[in-house]
């Protein structure tokens, strides 16, 4: 799985390095300490979800659910419990790419993970019913988060064309979430960047593949904070 990493952290790495299970959901300890140490404002969940325009505004509503990271003791024990639902995915979703970002989890499919559309299309096909099937036995075992789906496309066609196909795949993913598999409506927020966003170069077909992707941004919900604070202090 890969690492968000900042330098500050590296002392709290090393300290915990130690207490790591085997499992790449768990081998982040930085993530986990990240709001204890620098408590930072979701940067970093944005830099794992947007391509190479961070920063250049048009964050939109995946800003507005990200907000800021909780921070202090709340926040590591939220990475504690952020830590085992990684894990579930990345066992029950082998091709998924998961990270652990801040107290959050950022989960990309693409053509080879699990979760894609024929050119032009946005139909949840078969392939990726079981996918999102499995994810969603995840987000209804651990219910007290918000969801954020975010869509993006390669730069092939106009931009008018990629930006509504980035949005109709990305409504396409939570209509599933809440249609089909009975999610709370409410734990969903929907974005979309079609080709505004590139991850990896549009000039090969590679590239275009990985860029044409949905994120999975997981992240506590009030409750989930709440209890968290009221265990601290029992």
């Amino acid at each position: 799985m890969k690492t968000i990493k900042n330098t500050m952290l590296v002392a709290f790495a090393i300290t915990f390095m130690m207490q790591l299970s085997s499992c790449t959901a768990t081998q982040n300890t930085n993530n986990k300490q990240k709001g204890a140490v620098i408590g930072a404002a979701g940067g970093a969940i944005l830099g794992a979800i947007l391509g190479n325009n961070v920063g250049k505004g048009g964050n939109g509503e995946v800003g507005a659910v990200i907000g800021g990271v909780v921070g202090g003791t709340v926040g590591v024990l939220l990475g504690q419990k952020m830590d085992k639902q990684a894990q579930k995915i990345e066992e029950e979703i082998p091709g998924a790419i998961v990270e652990r970002v801040e107290e959050g989890i950022v989960i990309t499919f693409d053509e080879n993970s699990g979760v894609y559309f024929d050119t032009n299309k946005y139909d949840i096909n078969l392939k990726s019913q079981v996918t999102l099937d499995k994810l969603s036995n995840v987000l209804n075992e651990y219910s007290d988060t918000n969801v954020s789906v975010v869509g993006h496309t390669d730069s092939s066609g106009s931009d008018a064309l990629n930006m509504k196909l980035s949005e109709n795949r990305a409504n396409a993913v939570t209509n599933y979430f809440v249609n089909n598999k009975s999610l709370n409506a409410t734990r969903f927020t929907t974005s979309w960047y079609g080709e505004t966003q590139p991850k990896f170069d549009n000039t090969t077909p590679e590239g275009r593949a990985k860029n044409r992707r949905v994120n999975v941004v997981i992240l506590p919900n009030d409750k989930m904070i709440k209890d968290a604070e009221q265990e601290l202090k029992n």
